[in-house]
């Protein structure tokens, strides 16, 4: 289908993907570039015969406590060396990362600790006492190994090893410890779904190899370019991002956290050529009162994570000189699907791109599943090396969106006479919120948790700058009485940062249709509807 759609000159043909474990694409590198810098961070200045030195450290140090291929390690902390390093590592032993956001709560962690079953946990020295609060409510079974960054202990966890410690005990030389298989599982994100908590994402070494060289196809990116990376890690699109770059043996530009002008000034000092974002940073970067001169280096601004409206994208473009597109993907893809070309007299704004190298595309119809022609909406469904092998213990949600090879979006769109794909809806209930995928349920679910609740919904509410808020509507027990800031107060400190609600509003009644489901399209035509009047 695809070929039939796309212009000769559009199509991107198959490329040939190494049968490998995840460690080749960074060792291929560094053999031929041993020397150049790899990644920057603060003062610090890793080349790649570095990097891959302090991979095979952690490797051997990891093997030596015992931990063996198939066993999972939790990585929490934000944006550091020590992740890309430890991701690497533990990649060569078959170990399976499972990325945790360093900014969830107690309850997230648990949550997260336990369902994946981690065997070992790598902890930012600043996040040590949450741990500690988790394993005082928590009896955690299968955690036997936890790392602390730094060279030294933290007195709130006393039993875990210094990370600097296994850094430097352990043998920088590589040791093949056990034969790992590309189709061998590397990665568990977890990913947030709409009936519920998280869940893992179960991505194989295949999987990620096969995106990191797409997303470098596309874009034709190579070691010439220097790449701005203050995305999370932990988030699966920052994780394209680093392994990306290291296996185009590029240079990377760290950055603990976003901050505007902090950005800029790298972008000067580095002469830097790719800046990633998101759309509320597009459109901070379009309003933003301060000098765009010190990004004069830039080649491309690349967006993704949520739909980016074209009007800030234009208007920073005309601002810089600077190509700003975007791309479409999700973590279930690892996570790139569509991309846009790199001649920049190809873009089409309005889109989401073409589909990636060795990635096939379809619309189908909802309510029959059959595919649709060009210019007709239905679901996108995609097919290709990077999509996941299935949710983690979830077998039934697995079979009901992969089905031979095809994973069902739940993305509504079209495709256009050229091949290039118009995402016209999100996944129906999901919040967008600041880039990150927000599950309504598991919201829902902190909200019935109050004594004073007994029913309740969230949705997201359009917003310029965040792309929606989080906004709960709760119905009160009777003879019970509590305010929506004192609820604000209640859930918001057992929220991570993104998941946080902005708005909560004490109703009648929740929607729903006769088997209970929440109609949380009518909250939304209610809220826009208010809205409507307001203005």
């Amino acid at each position: 289908m695809l070929e039939k759609m796309v212009a000769p000159e559009l199509f991107r043909p198959p490329l040939d993907l190494p049968d490998a474990s995840y460690d080749h694409l960074l060792r291929t590198a560094a053999k031929h570039n041993p020397d150049r810098i790899a990644i920057i961070y603060h003062n610090l200045r890793f080349t790649y015969r570095e990097v891959v030195s302090m991979v095979n450290s952690i490797a051997n140090g990891l093997h030596d406590l015992g931990l063996q291929k198939g066993d999972r390690l939790c990585l929490f902390m934000a944006n550091r060396p020590e992740y890309i390093i430890t991701f690497i590592a533990a990649a060569s032993l078959g170990i399976v990362i499972t990325p945790m956001n360093p900014t969830y709560k107690e309850r997230e962690i648990a949550y997260q600790l336990e369902n994946s079953e981690a065997d070992a946990l790598l902890v930012q020295r600043e996040l040590a006492p949450l741990i500690q609060l988790v394993k005082r409510s928590k009896a955690l079974p299968h955690l036997k190994h936890i790392l602390v960054t730094g060279a030294s202990s933290v007195e709130s966890l006393p039993e875990a090893l210094p990370y600097a410690n296994l850094l430097r005990q352990s043998s920088p030389r590589y040791i093949q410890h056990t034969q790992v298989g590309s189709d061998d599982l590397l990665a568990l994100p977890y990913s947030s779904g709409t009936t519920g908590l998280p869940k893992g994402t179960m991505l194989t070494h295949r999987n990620l190899i096969a995106n990191h060289l797409q997303f470098l196809s596309a874009w034709g990116i190579d070691a010439t370019e220097i790449a701005l990376i203050f995305l999370p890690v932990y988030h699966i699109y920052g994780a394209m991002l680093t392994g990306s770059m290291l296996a185009a043996g590029g240079r990377q530009v760290l950055m603990e956290r976003f901050d505007l002008q902090q950005s800029l000034e790298l972008c000067e000092r580095h002469s830097v050529t790719l800046y990633f974002g998101v759309p509320p940073i597009i459109l901070a970067l379009a309003n933003a009162p301060v000098d765009l001169s010190k990004m004069k280096s830039v080649k491309y601004i690349l967006s993704g994570a949520a739909p980016l409206a074209p009007e800030p994208a234009r208007k920073l473009a005309t601002q810089t000189g600077i190509n700003v597109i975007q791309g479409y993907g999700m973590t279930e893809a690892s996570p790139l699907t569509h991309a846009q070309p790199a001649d920049p007299a190809l873009f089409r704004l309005e889109t989401v791109g073409l589909p990636v190298h060795n990635t096939e595309q379809k619309i189908v119809a909802l309510e029959d599943e059959r595919e649709l022609p060009a210019g007709e909406v239905g679901e996108i469904i995609l097919r290709g090396p990077q999509i996941m092998q299935g949710y983690w213990k979830a077998p039934e949600e697995t079979a009901r969106v992969l089905r031979d090879g095809w994973f069902s979006t739940g993305d509504i769109g079209y495709i256009d006479d050229e091949g290039y794909l118009h995402v016209v809806d999100r996944k129906k209930e999901m919040i967008k919120h600041k880039g990150f995928s927000v599950a309504p349920a598991e919201l829902e679910a902190l909200l019935l948790e109050h004594p004073a609740v007994i029913d309740a919904a969230a949705i997201g509410v359009a917003d310029d700058e965040a792309g929606e808020l989080i906004k709960g509507f709760v119905v009160l027990r009777p003879g019970q009485t509590i305010t929506p800031d004192e609820l604000l107060a209640y859930c918001n400190g057992k929220l991570a940062g993104y998941k946080k609600f902005q708005l909560i509003e004490i109703i009648g009644t929740i929607p729903k249709n006769a088997s209970g489901k929440i109609l949380r399209r009518e909250l939304k035509e209610r809220e826009l509807a208010r809205r409507q009047q307001l203005s």
